[in-house]
């Protein structure tokens, strides 16, 4: 047994676990404006990941540049949505999961998220949309902050939690 047990490596709580792996999962990302992970989780398992990238079979926009419509680009899937997309088409239920997420989802994605059955959701960076936080109040969808340390991008914000 080592002799100072206090110098050892702190484990990461399970949080701090699946959100790195949302990090990890975002850097697939083919849209530079952000680069954005998600990761369905229940019972400690991994359910299905996803990250923002055009539909399957179209090119993307490190290829071909941005679809811009109001400021934003719309070429691409959110990171959430194509989560639960890999969820429904391989089976799986998303039921009482977990979503851990590079940034706060959209109001879009919450919804989705909200009847997809997601219990939970776990974000790092701020993406301010204050609609998105009441619809999952309403839901009864606990939302919560995680800060961790990684780079900003356009959106990403890691060291607010997007309240003003």
């Amino acid at each position: 047994m080592p002799e100072n047990l206090s110098a050892r490596r702190q484990r990461p709580t399970w949080d701090e676990y699946f959100l790195d792996i949302a990090f990890s999962v975002a850097e697939r990302s083919t849209c530079d404006r952000a680069h954005v992970g998600a990761v369905l989780v229940r019972d400690r398992r991994i359910l299905a990941t996803g990250y923002n990238g055009s539909p399957a079979g179209l090119p993307h926009c490190d290829e071909v540049g941005h679809l811009m419509v109001e400021g934003h680009c719309v070429r691409t899937l959110h990171a959430e949505q194509n989560a639960i997309i890999q969820s429904a088409l391989h089976g799986i239920s998303s039921e009482g999961a977990t979503a851990y997420v590079t940034h706060q989802p959209c109001l879009t994605c919450a919804k989705m998220l909200i009847n997809a059955g997601i219990q939970r959701v776990v974000y790092a960076g701020n993406y301010l949309d204050t609609y998105s936080r009441q619809f999952l109040a309403e839901a009864k969808v606990q939302l919560d902050f995680l800060a961790r340390p990684r780079s900003a991008d356009s959106l990403y914000r890691p060291n607010s939690d997007g309240i003003q």
